[in-house]
């Protein structure tokens, strides 16, 4: 609820800088996303997109590399979104950039190297001027040689990752290490609510470049997800994993029902796996593999429902 909150306010003020017509000059607020696998952080940003009726580009970090390198160079990004705006450049210039797995590409080492790094601090570097406003110069390609300049000043850029080992980096700054028998027993569980200590200064030692952790004010940490929210995100939204199936189910003419006991065993397999809500389809779908390959036959046969009890059977 924090996360969103603070999304919510970010993504406002965005919008009102841009319809700004003072002369008083408002800052961008990009927005970095902390969070484990599965937590919800490129459903929020797609949630947000489809509220505001703006394009949306998500894109994967490792994905990029410096211009001139083989691969998608960071203004590919930009093309992206022309596209999902089927052409239209206002639209285009008001959308969103989603830069997920934004760790993966941070600095293994505080030491300068002498060698390029195509897929890490080259790619920070590159993404700099394209987060905080530059123009962008896009070729069409029905039209050879004519060129289109894109400003990317209103853009809302919004990174994201998991930042496994960035709980290591707070706890170190947060702790002071003792031995010996008045030494302070550390709780592990309070480990799990380190993200939320997070600095700046946490995300620079993790191997962001200052530089870019400057462009993105606004971080949100995103917690792990409760087995109670991942039956309640099996169950309770328009559509739920378990709509679809029963759906699905019924255009063969058979009902579907699972027990509450089945849906609180695989929301915990869920978190043991440290999946989130990504890995909750593919327990479904191994609970219902068989069934489903049958389900003409036994729709023929004048089966009309199918009870997955407590214990997946």
């Amino acid at each position: 609820n924090q996360a969103k909150k603070q999304l919510s306010i970010a993504v406002y003020n965005h919008y009102k800088r841009i319809n700004n017509t003072s002369d008083i000059e408002l800052e961008k607020s990009n927005l970095l996303l902390l969070g484990p696998s599965g937590s919800g952080k490129t459903l929020i940003v797609k949630t947000i997109a489809k509220l505001f009726d703006i394009p949306c580009v998500i894109a994967d970090a490792t994905s990029l590399t410096e211009a001139g390198y083989v691969g998608e160079d960071v203004e590919s990004l930009v093309e992206q979104l022309l596209e999902k705006a089927n052409g239209d450049v206002e639209k285009a210039q008001r959308g969103i950039v989603f830069i997920d797995e934004i760790d993966k590409i941070a600095r293994k080492s505080k030491s300068n190297s002498v060698s390029r790094d195509v897929s890490g601090e080259g790619v920070q570097q590159a993404l700099l001027k394209l987060v905080e406003g530059t123009i962008v110069k896009i070729q069409k390609r029905a039209l050879m040689g004519e060129t289109i300049e894109f400003d990317t000043t209103n853009v809302l850029f919004v990174a994201s990752g998991a930042f496994i080992g960035l709980e290591d980096v707070v706890k170190k700054r947060c702790t002071t290490t003792s031995i010996g028998i008045h030494a302070e027993i550390q709780d592990k569980n309070k480990d799990k609510g380190l993200l939320a200590e997070v600095t700046p200064e946490d995300i620079i030692e993790f191997g962001i470049i200052p530089e870019f952790i400057g462009r993105f004010p606004v971080v949100a940490v995103l917690s792990e997800l409760t087995e109670e929210m991942l039956v309640k995100i099996l169950s309770e939204p328009k559509n739920s994993l378990i709509t679809q199936f029963k759906y699905m189910f019924a255009l063969d003419g058979v009902d579907l029902e699972l027990d509450d006991k089945y849906m609180s065993s695989i929301a915990r397999t869920s978190l043991d796996r440290k999946t989130g809500a990504r890995g909750l389809r593919s327990l479904l779908e191994k609970t219902l593999h068989s069934t489903q390959f049958n389900l003409p036959d036994l729709s023929k046969q004048g089966v009309v429902k199918v009870v997955v009890d407590g214990n997946g059977n």
